[in-house]
């Protein structure tokens, strides 16, 4: 199951700023605080995903290494922290819990109203990218073009045709703000609200940009070259930051998610960072032993059978199968084995295994051993 995406846990853009990043969580984690919730498994849940989330964001070095390689960059031992006790959460954050998170929540000053900004951002894309298992072992830098809306290049993303464009809404009078005023009982109640003629920008577009028709942006297509790092897995993404839907009207872009796609491959199967596969080798080499060369990820390598191997051994090769991600060390390539018995032999042939066949080396050692426990069950049944 592939992790949940930090940013979205935060509820936050790719963009935002470390008080952004704070703020967020601090918002969670009052939402979502274990005195605030009691016996609430969900909500502890909750309280968890979003201390990991910002153990990642609110640390530089870490954010850098997510956004550059998404999970696979914040793996192993210089990875995030999975808190499974609150108090440890208490421990690692209680900044985060301070006198001040209490104030804002309760009783702390208010802000006035604040025009909104005409810019709307732009939405994250996914984009899917194959990978063999090859690919996957060695890392690899791949060219791909992303269709998405680009800022347009007549207006310089605006909208508007000119420098002139807007005007002050007459509406809100520029404050992108409407007030109603309505009176009970109680009292006079004030009602604030965005503008709706101007969606609380302030602003109107007067004179639309010919080329986009007032978005402030054209469809188009972007070629980006995108490193993948080795050992990543299905469901693990490189972010791309701003190569997203570029917003309207000057919002700033989206991100765009190359989402790994391990493709299936015909002679390898993956388990974590090992590898498996099937192999099958003649009677004589798996009486006397030898030497054989079988396939590895990006080539060949010998293997030694040992005297006696039997079907269904499983031969290791150290350090055949997929690196870490994001720390030191490669997977194994473990090699299980098929015997293969001929079905067609010749007068020759068959007249050489005759020879053999009263031996008792060719006869399985575990026979007379079945036969006695069935001995031992008869007579017990006596």
């Amino acid at each position: 199951m592939s992790k949940k995406d930090f940013y979205e846990v935060l509820g936050v853009a790719r963009g935002s700023s470390a008080d952004e990043i704070k703020s967020a969580y601090r918002k969670l984690a009052m939402q979502y605080h274990p005195d605030r919730n009691p016996d609430d498994a969900q909500a502890e849940a909750k309280f968890k995903e979003a201390a990991a989330a910002y153990d990642v964001l609110g640390d530089p070095e870490k954010r850098a290494r997510y956004d550059q390689y998404g999970h696979a960059g914040v793996g192993g031992s210089q990875g995030y922290h999975e808190y499974t006790n609150v108090n440890d959460i208490f421990s690692a954050f209680g900044d985060i819990f301070g006198q001040s998170i209490f104030g804002d929540m309760f009783g702390g000053s208010s802000r006035g109203g604040r025009t909104r900004s005409r810019k709307e951002q732009g939405a994250d894309l996914r984009v899917r990218m194959p990978l063999t298992l090859e690919e996957i072992a060695t890392g690899v830098d791949k060219t791909i073009k992303i269709r998405h809306w680009k800022s347009c290049g007549t207006c310089n993303g605006t909208g508007a045709k000119g420098t002139e464009g807007y005007s002050s809404c007459s509406t809100c009078g520029g404050t992108g703000e409407v007030r109603q005023v309505s009176r009970s009982v109680f009292g006079q109640f004030i009602n604030i609200a965005p503008c709706a003629a101007c969606s609380g920008s302030g602003e109107i577009l007067k004179d639309k940009c010919d080329t986009c028709h007032g978005e402030g942006r054209v469809e188009g297509e972007t070629t980006v070259k995108v490193t993948i790092p080795p050992g990543v897995h299905t469901g693990n993404y490189i972010p791309l930051t701003g190569k997203g839907h570029a917003g309207r009207r000057g919002g700033q872009a989206g991100d765009a998610m190359v989402v790994i796609e391990e493709q299936e491959h015909e002679l390898f199967e993956r388990d974590d960072d090992d590898v498996h596969m099937r192999y099958t080798i003649d009677f004589p080499t798996a009486a006397l032993g030898g030497e054989v060369e079988v396939a590895v990820l990006g080539g060949k390598a010998a293997l030694t059978i040992e005297p006696g191997t039997q079907p269904g051994s499983i031969l290791r090769m150290k350090g055949k199968g997929i690196p870490h991600a994001n720390q030191r060390g490669t997977g194994d390539q473990l090699v299980h084995i098929d015997v293969y018995v001929p079905t067609k032999l010749s007068y020759d042939e068959k007249q050489s295994i005759r020879q053999f066949q009263n031996s008792k080396h060719f006869h399985p050692t575990h026979q007379k051993q079945s036969t006695d426990f069935f001995s031992k069950v008869k007579e017990a049944f006596l």
